[in-house]
């Protein structure tokens, strides 16, 4: 049988009531045509998966008991840290689902010289509830039960001096480094900065190597933004994660 996972922010806890949203309870509902007393799979980040029930539904939400609670241990060993320069539309929305399918543990969107999307606060704020909203989905098909980070946007200059990951990288199709050459330690914590559409400038590309990221290249092709970093995560994992 198919588990139905549903992301919460609240505390959770064996014996308690969540509150599920009008728009988690609208998917259950009329999506899956669950109804009360059906099993769902509450989380809300901490790590676990709390085993529910659906007690009451209404137009404005719905709650479940939490009957149980249990640790999920699939978070990857590889931290990485995706940098990715602010691409147009639902590109953006692409790299988070994927990459957090992928294992990404945090993802700072990167205004570079070449951003075309401009956001003032407000549409920084909106941006930011829907970039939430996609990691939170893809956790619940993925598995997941800790939301990546998200980083407000930042200055790719501002990114650069203030990221301590102990590996630094920055997607380079000139650069000399492939993938085969690095050799990251087990559980390495990795960084990992992607240009948005047009790449990075030549001015962005020493700004991060002042700040200690080194090239990476990927192969002999150009990847789209969007392309770029998935490709890498998954290598990355398959080399030095949990990708087998």
């Amino acid at each position: 049988m198919r588990t139905i996972r549903c992301y919460v922010d609240q505390p959770l806890a064996p014996g308690g009531l969540a509150t599920l949203s009008e728009t988690a309870t609208g998917h259950l509902v009329r999506v899956l045509r669950l109804g009360v007393g059906d099993p769902v799979v509450l989380f809300n980040g901490d790590g676990h998966d709390f085993a529910a029930r659906l007690v009451s539904l209404g137009k404005r939400g719905a709650q479940a008991e939490v009957t149980d609670a249990r640790p999920v241990a699939n978070e990857s060993p590889l931290r990485l840290t995706l940098a990715q320069g602010i691409a147009r539309g639902d590109k953006m929305d692409l790299v988070l689902q994927k990459g957090t399918e992928l294992g990404v543990a945090a993802f700072v969107p990167v205004n570079t010289e070449r951003t075309e999307v401009k956001l003032d606060a407000e549409r920084t704020a909106k941006r930011l509830a829907h970039w939430q909203g996609i990691l939170a989905a893809a956790c619940e098909q993925s598995g997941r039960a800790r939301l990546p980070r998200l980083g407000e946007p930042v200055s790719l200059a501002n990114y650069a001096v203030a990221e301590s990951a102990p590996v630094k990288l920055v997607l380079d199709p000139q650069a000399d480094l492939g993938l085969h050459d690095l050799a990251l330690p087990a559980a390495a914590e990795v960084a990992l900065l992607v240009g948005p559409e047009g790449g990075l400038s030549e001015r962005d590309l020493a700004t991060a190597r002042a700040a200690g990221f080194t090239g990476l290249r990927l192969g002999p092709r150009i990847l789209r933004t969007e392309t770029a970093g998935l490709a890498a995560i998954a290598a990355l994992q398959a080399l030095y994660g949990d990708l087998a």
